[in-house]
């Protein structure tokens, strides 16, 4: 099932949901609050991320934070570059729901 974006891009599930965000605050808040983070594209909503999160993992989501995260700059050999920008998405699960990624 694609799903149709403002931009008139359909982007499947899987081209939604880029990674999971394995990190420490990650865990805390899967284990304490049931809600998981994804690294998503840049030009996903809420809504394209619930459904795709619902139809990867099988899974009732209650909410979709996100956060468009902006790159840092970076300095090699006298030439300033910087990292590229990137959105996050916190998804916060049914209270019976999990996500086991190992």
């Amino acid at each position: 099932m694609a799903i149709q974006m403002i931009s008139g891009v359909e982007l499947e599930p899987y081209q939604v949901v880029l990674r999971p965000l394995v990190t420490e605050k990650g865990t805390h808040l899967s284990e304490r609050h049931n809600a998981y983070t994804f690294e998503v594209n840049a030009v996903a909503t809420k809504t394209d991320i619930k459904q795709a999160v619902e139809e990867l993992w099988n899974v009732r989501v209650v909410h979709v934070r996100t956060q468009n995260r902006v790159g840092k700059p970076r300095r090699h050999k006298g030439l300033v570059s910087s990292t590229k920008n990137w959105k996050k998405a916190i998804v916060e699960l049914h209270e019976d729901d999990r996500i086991s990624f190992f």
